[in-house]
């Protein structure tokens, strides 16, 4: 069955470390989702404002 599996990698173009890879990232960053209540802000109201200035500016 490796045998198998790891010609269809070759010919596919696909190795195990890239799957690894996949499987990790999906792991990392596919757990979280998207928090879209934080976008119900405008983005102008979400930014830091700026303290103080340079008298160059």
């Amino acid at each position: 069955m490796n045998t198998i599996q790891k010609w269809f990698e070759q010919v596919a173009g696909v190795t195990r470390g890239e799957r690894a890879r996949w499987v990790l990232a999906q792991q990392v960053y596919g757990a979280r989702g998207l928090d879209v209540a934080a976008l119900q802000k405008p983005a102008c109201w979400r930014r830091k404002a700026i303290a103080c200035r340079s008298q160059g500016q």
